[in-house]
């Protein structure tokens, strides 16, 4: 495991971070034993930074990490966990969580506390509630060590908030195709030069950058690569390649994906990929964003939808489809996942949006969700949907019989 400094904490940190919002489940539930052995089993391995927040996993995340880092790991790791700003309207609430927090992590200390998914007006009005002054007093009361914010708003905002506080580190989404996008690589560039840690989320952009077989177009560019590597070293690699970044925060939930982690936190140093390597990942990036229809990255803050929705799910089928052109399974897989027949039971297709527009403040890529979700609707159902829905239900339930 290769490590790197917190620049004001001197801190050394694995740069290969367990991100717990995407933990193994079963029976629509966390699968405890299999998520506690994986994230044991990462530590065990060298990994000594763990991210949660919460509402991951609709509150059970930071109860299952507590779980986790009994019989003595908690003192192996640094612990990371978020004020959930959507639900602070005054600055008792900002303790009352805090605490609440404290409790189900099991710990007397969060090592680094972030304030979650800020953005221009959140920060406002959260810094008028006197976000500052609680995050100095927690820091003098023991409660947290550390004082961070991570970021899902507009480029321009991003500067005013790393100079709004003393922050020792940030968290921003970036990979190669985010280059731009948010905070971007100007603002991973600006808080470095301010001192800041970086750690990166979202590096493989919901899991698209890593599916085993990419897209006919994208292999074709990986092929052409003098040392060969799966979809998920490229990505991976490629963040780590900036000196600026610190940690980067990986959602593993399978024992594989965990290893070959592992293996490539061992190599990746910082400017180790070749200006022709880089080439490559950059024609990658504007591949996949030539084909690739909506930028979500599955992260399920727009959800529940009142209307029933399973808006990632939409868009992911949606996606692959463009993706990879396989129209037929694309739409089989979105018809039986849609249905409710392997999941909650309940139908959550795109054409039961009903325009609402709860999901569109929640959603930290800002996407147009009621809009894509009637180009998702169009490509995907069609005239002979009901019918579809029907056969595919006989064929889940003869095959549960």
């Amino acid at each position: 495991m290769l490590y790197r400094k917190m620049p004001k904490t001197g801190d050394e940190l694995s740069i290969l971070g367990f991100g717990c919002m995407r933990l193994p489940m079963n029976g629509g539930a966390i699968d405890e034993p299999r998520a506690i052995d994986q994230i044991r089993g990462a530590i065990d391995q060298g990994v000594n930074y763990v991210d949660t927040a919460w509402p991951y996993h609709g509150g059970e995340s930071e109860t299952l990490l507590g779980k986790a880092l009994k019989d003595g790991y908690r003192d192996k790791v640094k612990v990371a966990t978020k004020l959930p700003t959507w639900l602070i309207d005054t600055r008792q609430d900002m303790d009352r969580y805090l605490n609440a927090q404290l409790e189900k992590l099991g710990t007397d200390h969060i090592d680094y506390y972030l304030v979650h998914a800020l953005e221009g007006v959140s920060w406002d009005r959260l810094e008028a509630l006197g976000v500052g002054g609680f995050l100095d007093q927690a820091k003098r009361d023991g409660r947290i060590v550390n004082a961070g914010f991570s970021f899902h708003g507009l480029g321009e905002d991003f500067a005013r908030i790393v100079d709004g506080y003393p922050w020792e580190f940030c968290q921003i989404q970036y990979n190669y195709l985010d280059k731009q996008f948010q905070a971007g690589l100007e603002g991973l560039e600006y808080a470095a030069s301010k001192g800041l840690g970086v750690v990166v989320m979202e590096p493989l952009r919901g899991g698209n950058l890593g599916l085993p077989t990419p897209p006919p177009a994208v292999a074709a560019i990986w092929n052409e690569a003098p040392v060969r590597r799966t979809p998920v070293e490229w990505a991976l690699r490629w963040v780590w390649n900036h000196p600026g970044v610190t940690v980067l925060l990986s959602g593993m939930n399978e024992e594989a994906h965990i290893v070959e982690n592992l293996a490539v936190a061992d190599v990746a140093h910082a400017g180790s990929l070749s200006a022709r390597e880089m080439d490559l990942v950059d024609r990658a990036g504007r591949t996949y964003k030539e084909l690739m229809q909506v930028g979500c990255t599955g992260c399920g803050y727009c959800m529940p939808c009142p209307a029933g929705v399973q808006i990632p799910k939409c868009f992911d089928f949606f996606n692959k489809m463009h993706m990879f052109g396989n129209e037929d399974e694309a739409r089989f897989m979105y018809t039986a996942f849609g249905s409710g027949m392997t999941g909650s039971g309940q139908p959550g297709f795109a054409s039961q949006c009903v325009a609402c527009g709860e999901c569109l403040e929640k959603c930290p890529q800002h996407i147009a969700i009621p809009d894509e979700l009637a180009r998702v609707a169009a490509e995907m159902e069609g005239p002979d949907f009901q019918q579809r829905v029907e056969v595919i239900k006989g064929h889940f339930k003869s095959g549960l019989e």
